[in-house]
């Protein structure tokens, strides 16, 4: 039994305007909005929510629980396994809370689960419950882009974010100084249409993940539309999901959404509290100009305005500053408000700050202040209503309510069962793009009651908290909006918090886009994504005599130009085939055993980030484990590390931006002296320094026959199939390039694309082998990694040490001209000049391939019976002809059998 009339009641009764819900729905669309009347040429109704805080003042903790439990149907949306009926008990209690009233105590229990969580009486005890609830779901999306559409669900839409532990960012009609637009569309019903989105850092958009649109309503979802179509044309993503508090489309506009989704070669997914239909009528826009016209005239102020103008106090220098969510801002967990959230979130506020601001309130406030609303400003939704809700906490014998600002034009009417009972107007006073123009707060004044007597309800103190770094000059004065408050309210609290506005914008130049197949590389999209620059029209290939000639000399870096990218002959590629049937098994038990103790490592939730190229396909192989085995869609990226040259600085800026570094895991095939461990270990160091983030330097790799890691596979050195080929095994990409002609400050490093090269690939081929194996070696991995689980894995670096001997017994005298393990000696193959390989008498099965290569190339071959390797590859040491540099000069015309 509801304990208030519905208040779109006047309005469906007026204007036939009728809303049908959804019974499956987790709540009735008739307990989350209202209806008025607006004046719009575009629309004649507005839905009012009941649970924004947008133009009605609503208990905090109630708009905090339905924006949680929205982001938890989000994180469904986006693949996290979440219990149906944990969703279903919240909005039960949320029900609750808005059919008894939001000051009733209420009796009722939804859901007792045996004790654990006993639902309380209290209205707020009851949310609180709800939102614990919440809390509890693991949907958490880091990966993911979260964007709020200005002005109602800017505040929504980071809590959305919170939820999924995501980037955020609001669409905005400010017009800060300086700033450079990545997109903007229209809102063809709003009273204001243009929208913009205003990143500092424009890569954050061009993720590859999925992107969550957020907004308080679907009416035909034409912005959404608009909004999509934008964000795609800039960079596709894979999946948009599309959370609202209702829904409201007609079987036609939903059909426009799965339109799109074909159009575009992506999914779209809704997910809403409350979905249904609404019924407008004919000539509603004629109906409601006419309803309004015979409408008795109203007072600009509220009914009931205070006798005297209430008093105004600044409060100062009460938080740290904050950078608004319209420029970007990595979200946080909402379960953290409660006392753990880091003061390194720019756009939010912590604990102890918060606990902080609403003592300083408390204080500020009249100590007989029984009713107070906090209120928000326009966009600046989210920080005003935590702060509200540490002031309910801090005020427990008062009521505390939420609300904002708005820009939209509302007709008010003070009966029950009407939305918007009365409105103060006042001039702007932030900077947008459409210039200076009235502005209003609603349901902010006294309310009549229904048989028209005096007033009964208001505000006794209002607290106002405009966007940070706002002039108090702009909001004091005649015709402000302290003024107009002041004017319904005896006392009003201005807290003024600094900005932290960007100094710089990097959207000006390009910023460094991911890249995945099929448009880069012949994997699927969500094997893996490449943090690297297309350099497919590059021309970089060089005769290997070259290349070596111009490493050595030192003139140039390695990775500076390519080698020439040759098919497989008839006979080798038969080889391949031969060692993939063999080791097939072997390489599959690794994969398994380096995954389980990877995910024991990175608390079940690593981002791979795989070294390219040897380290992709062992990477997606990881990643493809944890999926099988585990049910763990773990991110998975590729990157570029050059010996003498380092990581690539912008893909760790990227990673770092978008995941929290601890879950970082990098990832490499094999290893052999250990070179690239040491690299890796000294870029990160370098990073740190550089930029004060820490990765860590593990780095886990299927082959560690150099003893040089702690996460590895096997210690045994074998053939690993995908070292035998180059690009047909690792998507038809390149080994990575970093040539600085070719890539800018802020680029990844780059690499080819050979797509003529697609008749002969077989990288899918590969990991489908290696894959079919898995449920069989599953037993035998898993016990492989807890018997290394409890070993003793500290490095002994033997590769390493037999290397530097190695070096002077053939008087080499350069350790990088030694490549030990079987991978490396083909590399040397492959792409080097060689002097010699060394093999141990023992493994000339596994190292048929070698022994191939080494004949084709006339390559002499010596046995050695203590080489603690399979093989070794020496590098011919006296090479000084000119080749590549960093000029580009001397590179071939043409690679063979390429465009390139």
């Amino acid at each position: 039994m509801k304990h208030h009339p519905w208040t779109g009641g006047f309005v469906n009764e007026a204007l036939g305007v009728r809303i049908t819900s959804d019974p499956a729905a987790l709540l009735p669309v008739e307990d989350l909005v209202g209806l008025a009347l607006r004046r719009n040429p575009r629309r004649a109704h507005l839905l009012v929510s009941r649970v924004l805080a947008k133009h009605v003042p609503t208990e905090p903790a109630l708009v905090l629980a339905a924006g949680e439990l929205l982001g938890a149907l989000a994180g469904a949306a986006l693949g996290s396994k979440v219990d149906d009926a944990v969703l279903r008990g919240v909005a039960a209690e949320l029900a609750a809370v808005l059919e008894d009233g939001e000051s009733a105590a209420g009796s009722r229990r939804a859901n007792d689960d045996g004790g654990r969580h006993a639902a309380p009486r209290t209205p707020r005890a009851r949310l609180q419950y709800a939102r614990e609830r919440l809390w509890d779901l693991p949907v958490s999306h880091p990966e993911v882009v979260t964007i709020g559409y200005a002005e109602t669900a800017t505040g929504l839409g980071r809590l959305v974010a919170d939820m999924l532990g995501s980037y955020y960012i609001h669409s905005t009609r400010h017009a800060p100084e300086g700033a450079v637009a990545y997109g903007a569309f229209e809102e063809a019903h709003s009273h204001a249409t243009s929208h913009r989105l205003l990143p500092v850092d424009q890569a954050q958009l061009n993720s590859p993940g999925a992107v969550v649109l957020v907004d308080d309503e679907l009416s035909t979802g034409a912005t959404v539309i608009n909004t999509i179509t934008e964000l795609h044309a800039a960079a596709p993503h894979p999946l948009y999901v599309v959370a609202s508090l209702i829904d409201l489309r007609s079987d036609a506009d939903r059909a426009r959404f799965d339109e799109l989704a074909d159009e575009l070669g992506c999914s779209i997914r809704v997910v809403a509290l409350g979905t249904g239909s609404i019924e407008l009528g004919e000539d509603i826009l004629v109906r409601a100009e006419q309803l309004i016209g015979g409408l008795p005239d109203s007072p600009a102020g509220a009914a009931g305005s205070a006798s005297a103008p209430g008093t105004v106090t600044l409060l100062e220098d009460t938080a740290r500053s904050l950078r608004s969510d319209r420029f970007g801002n990595r979200a946080g967990i909402s379960s953290d408000y409660l006392g753990t959230l880091p003061d390194a979130l720019p756009g939010a506020v912590s604990a102890e700050s918060l606990a902080l601001v609403a003592s300083r309130i408390s204080a500020a406030l009249p100590a007989s202040a029984e009713s107070v609303l906090v209120l928000g400003c326009e966009e600046f939704i989210h920080v005003p209503l935590t702060i509200a809700n540490a002031v309910a906490e801090a005020l427990p014998g008062a009521s505390v309510r939420f609300s904002t600002t708005t820009r939209s034009p509302i007709v008010p009417i003070d009966r029950p069962d009407y939305a918007i009972a009365n409105a103060v107007d006042f001039a702007s006073h932030d900077v947008t793009e459409d210039g200076p123009g009235p502005r209003h707060a609603y349901n902010v004044g006294p309310r009549r009651a229904a048989d028209g007597s005096a007033a009964t309800t208001g505000f006794d103190s209002i607290v106002l908290l405009p966007e940070p770094g706002t002039d108090p000059a702009s909001i004091t004065g005649p015709g402000s909006v302290t003024e107009a408050l002041r004017a319904v309210t005896g006392a009003v609290v201005v807290v003024l918090l600094p900005a932290d506005v960007p100094a710089d914008w990097n959207g000006s130049a390009a910023a460094a886009v991911p890249l995945t197949g099929p448009e880069f590389g012949s994997y699927a999209p969500e094997d893996v994504t490449w943090l690297l620059k297309d350099l497919r029209d590059a021309q970089l290939e060089a005769p290997t005599a070259e290349r070596e000639a111009a490493i050595q000399s030192g003139g140039a870096n390695y990775a500076e130009s390519l080698p020439m990218e040759y098919l497989p002959s008839a006979q080798y590629q038969d080889l391949y085939e031969e060692a993939l049937r063999r080791s097939a098994p072997r390489v599959a038990s690794a994969v398994g055993t380096v995954t389980e103790l990877a995910l024991a490592a990175r608390n079940r939730e690593p981002v791979l980030v795989s070294l390219a190229r040897a380290g992709t396909p062992i990477g997606i192989l990881m990643r493809r484990w944890a999926q099988r085995m585990h049910g763990l869609d773990l991110p998975h990226y590729t990157m570029s590390i050059v010996r003498g040259v380092g990581m690539d600085e912008t893909a760790l800026r990227y990673l770092a931006r978008t995941y929290s570094p601890e879950r970082v895991l990098f990832v490499d095939g094999w290893t052999g002296k250990g070179a690239i461990t040491r690299e890796l270990t000294a870029a990160l160091d370098k990073f740190e320094a550089t930029d004060g983030v820490r990765f860590s330097s593990e780095l886990a790799v299927l082959a560690d026959p150099g003893h040089s890691v702690e996460l590895f596979g096997t210690r045994e050195d074998y053939l690993i199939p995908s070292a035998c080929l180059n690009s047909t095994v690792s998507g038809l990409v390149s080994r990575t390039v970093f040539n600085k002609d070719l890539i800018a400050p802020d680029d990844f490093h780059g690499a080819k694309f050979y797509a003529h090269l697609a008749g002969a690939d077989v990288s899918r081929d590969f990991l489908a082998a290696i894959e079919r194996h898995f449920d069989d070696v599953r037993p035998e991995a898993e016990a492989a990694a807890a018997s290394l689980a409890a070993a003793d894995r500290t490095p002994t670096w033997v590769g390493w040490q037999a290397v530097e001997r190695l070096s002077e017994e053939y008087g080499i005298h350069n350790v990088n001209l030694v490549k030990p393990g079987v991978g490396e000696t083909t590399r040397v193959l492959l792409r080097r000049v060689p002097w010699k390989v060394l093999v141990h008498p023992g493994a000339l099965e596994d190292v048929a391939h070698v022994l191939l290569l080494a004949e084709q190339r006339g390559v002499p071959v010596e046995e050695v019976p203590d080489l603690p390797f399979s093989c070794v590859g020496l590098i011919h040491p006296r090479f000084t002809a000119g080749a590549v540099g960093a000029d580009g000069r001397a590179v071939a015309a043409a690679v063979p059998g390429a465009d390139a």
